[in-house]
């Protein structure tokens, strides 16, 4: 229990140092949110197809580990946004992220690694989606990650 107290804490230098980013409100519509312009600049969309997403993502300096590798809470955005996408290209209802399993299997270094991301839409029942997402490297072909994602939405008034 100690040693999760100590990994957890930070100093209040390192608490300053946070509380002194500026994150202002999102206004939908005007500009992509801090969010979107952190996590999602640098992926290039390659094909979409209706249940299919496929992305090419150059592993930028941002979102990195101390090693200089992808972090694996970058790997789990990528699974959460490029699966989320493959639901949004099958119709207009928005969808929110209800539960993601994700394998990590190798590494990618930043600068040297571009990831192969697929997205494919396994099934629709009711509001629920399921999406599998696959991160491979480029050059390799060798799996970086592999992800499962379900979402969930309102479905369309009938009335």
């Amino acid at each position: 229990m100690e040693k999760a107290r100590e990994a957890l804490s930070v100093t209040e230098g390192e608490s300053a140092m946070v509380s002194r980013i500026p994150i202002l409100p999102h206004r939908v519509g005007f500009a992509p949110s801090f969010y979107e312009g952190f996590v999602v600049r640098g992926i290039r969309v390659d094909r979409v197809e209706p249940g299919l997403v496929v992305c090419t993502f150059k592993v930028p300096p941002r979102l990195t580990d101390m090693t200089g590798n992808l972090s694996s809470g970058a790997i789990a955005n990528l699974v959460d946004e490029v699966g989320g996408a493959v639901v949004q290209a099958n119709g207009p209802c928005m969808k929110v992220s209800v539960d993601m399993s994700i394998a990590y299997l190798s590494t990618a270094k930043v600068d040297q690694d571009e990831l192969e991301i697929i997205s494919r839409a396994l099934g629709h029942k009711g509001g629920y989606s399921g999406t599998s997402v696959l991160l491979r490297n480029k050059r390799t072909g060798e799996l970086i990650a592999e992800g499962r994602h379900s979402l969930f939405g309102k479905l369309l008034s009938k009335i």
